[in-house]
């Protein structure tokens, strides 16, 4: 049955990827829950090594995993760094998951990307979309991991019986977000370029593209409030889209964080940078119908964002 209770009250919660913008968004939604919350980081347990991870399953035996690790990156990061992102995602994906079942974990959660969709798939895309076509070329490692880990957790259900379910969140942005002038997201690219433009009085901020494309974007401790209520509540073979149903260009996207961030100039396009996907905007009747919506407005997300650029970028003197 897709609407399964299910208590977290009381077990060990282990979120993979912790330090990360998704991690650290669920560490802080989970810590309102009665858990215990366990972590590791990088030098402690290196999630591509399998003999490294399967050690610290058999010591820690967490009973619910957050799969949020992953190798991310803007479109520059992906179509670069194209081997370190199909080798990186995949292992992680294939540790943690046999470890889970390996050490009867009662429940684990793998998040996706929307990336996994076809480039030219039918908008709003639907979660039945995956693998009906070819993948934008720029991310198609990245994709092509994250499709082989929704497929494990499906077969791990399958074969074995485990409570694996996997969902696919939209383009996310918020605090703890990788600020790299060249493989950064477009939020955090967009934040950092207008801040320092504001600081150096610009008179202009170029925006990578045509400013065409529409985006979806989804505030991070939304998504993290949606994956709780998830596996709180859903056991299914079937992904499940997170975002908000609602999308925007590229150009108007921009405008939103110009204004926010307090800058006043004008914002040309460079059209000779790859736009991606013409549109991405996920369905979201399936997590609607699970009985969970986006709270946080675009402009208010944008605001908190900004807030917490600041507190982590300090301003230079």
């Amino acid at each position: 049955m897709a609407n399964t209770p299910f208590e977290l009250k009381g077990k060990t919660v282990y979120v993979a990827g912790h330090r990360g913008m998704v991690g650290s968004a669920l560490m802080r939604r989970l810590a309102q829950e009665d858990v215990k919350l366990v972590t590791a980081s990088r030098s402690e347990v290196d999630l591509c090594s399998q003999a490294a991870v399967f050690d610290w399953f058999a010591k820690t035996r967490p009973q619910v995993i957050f799969l949020a690790a992953a190798k991310v990156g803007g479109i520059v990061a992906n179509n670069t760094l194209r081997a370190e992102f199909i080798y990186d995602n995949i292992a992680m994906a294939a540790n943690v998951i046999h470890a889970a079942h390996q050490n009867g974990a009662d429940k684990l959660m793998f998040l996706g990307s929307s990336c996994i969709y076809p480039k030219l798939a039918a908008q709003p895309l639907r979660e039945d979309s995956m693998l009906t076509g070819p993948l934008e070329p720029t991310n198609e490692p990245y994709a092509i991991a994250k499709i082989a880990g929704i497929k494990m957790a499906e077969a791990y259900r399958s074969q074995y019986g485990c409570d694996f379910i996997s969902v696919m969140p939209t383009n996310l942005y918020g605090p703890g977000d990788n600020y790299h002038p060249e493989y950064s997201h477009v939020v955090a690219a967009l934040i950092g370029r207008f801040h320092e433009a504001k600081l150096s009085g610009a008179e202009s901020v170029v925006v990578w593209g045509t400013g065409t494309p529409r985006r979806e974007f989804l505030y991070v401790d939304d998504m993290a409030d949606a994956c709780v209520h998830l596996m709180k509540t859903y056991s299914s073979a079937e992904l499940v889209n997170i975002g908000t149903g609602e999308d925007i260009t590229i150009a108007e996207f921009a405008r939103v964080v110009a204004a926010v961030v307090g800058y006043r100039g004008e914002i040309t396009f460079d059209a000779s940078r790859p736009d991606g996907t013409p549109r991405k905007l996920l369905d979201v009747s399936r997590l609607d119908k699970l009985g969970w919506r986006a709270r946080t407005s675009l402009k208010d997300g944008i605001q908190r964002t900004y807030e917490a650029y600041q507190r982590e970028r300090p301003v230079r003197p």
